[in-house]
């Protein structure tokens, strides 16, 4: 699943691999992850939820 759609306008929308929010463009409060080389994005509820899960660098699927 492609984390990041392409804007006609050139904006990127992000969903969260959690919820599936959709945000324009890239808000300083959402959280990116890197995993196994594929960069997964968190909107704000998300990681404060899982915060923890997310500095033990445990993968998504785990928490």
């Amino acid at each position: 699943m492609d984390q990041q759609t392409p804007d006609p306008a050139g904006a990127e929308n992000l969903v969260c691999s959690r919820c599936g929010t959709v945000a324009e463009g890239a808000p300083p409060t959402w959280t990116c992850s890197v995993e196994n080389g594929v960069r997964r994005y968190f909107c704000d509820s998300c990681a404060r939820e899982n915060i923890r899960a997310i500095e033990g660098r445990l993968d998504s699927p785990w928490w």
